[in-house]
Order: C-alpha cells, then sequence, then structure tokens
C-alpha cells in the first residue's frame, strides 16, 4: 500500500477511535471507550508494522 494511503487510512482510524471513546466516555461506558480506542491505535500499528503479502521476486 502507498505511504499516503496508508497515512490516510491511519488518520481516519485514529479519529474514528477517538469518536467512539467520546461517545462510549459520554454515555457512562468508559471501559469499553478504552478497549475501542486501543483497538484502533493497535490496527494503525499493525497496519505500519507488517507489510502486506505479495509476490517474491
Amino acid at each position: 500500500m502507498p505511504t499516503h494511503i496508508k497515512i490516510i487510512v491511519s488518520a481516519i482510524t485514529l479519529v474514528v477511535g477517538g469518536v467512539f471513546y467520546f461517545a462510549e466516555s459520554h454515555y457512562g461506558e468508559t471501559t469499553l471507550g478504552w478497549i475501542g480506542a486501543g483497538l484502533s491505535v493497535f490496527m494503525v500499528m499493525a497496519m505500519w508494522l507488517f507489510r502486506e503479502p505479495g509476490r517474491r521476486r
């Protein structure tokens, strides 16, 4: 995946995780909000650490 697309997807994922945390903590489910925010951070880290499978030359 090209780097500029990774940056865009990372930003969207982190924004959605932050909104999810804010919404859940607003309704009193702070633990679920932390789980969702942590999952979004984990997804971004995994996307940058592990490369896509493909053909080897």
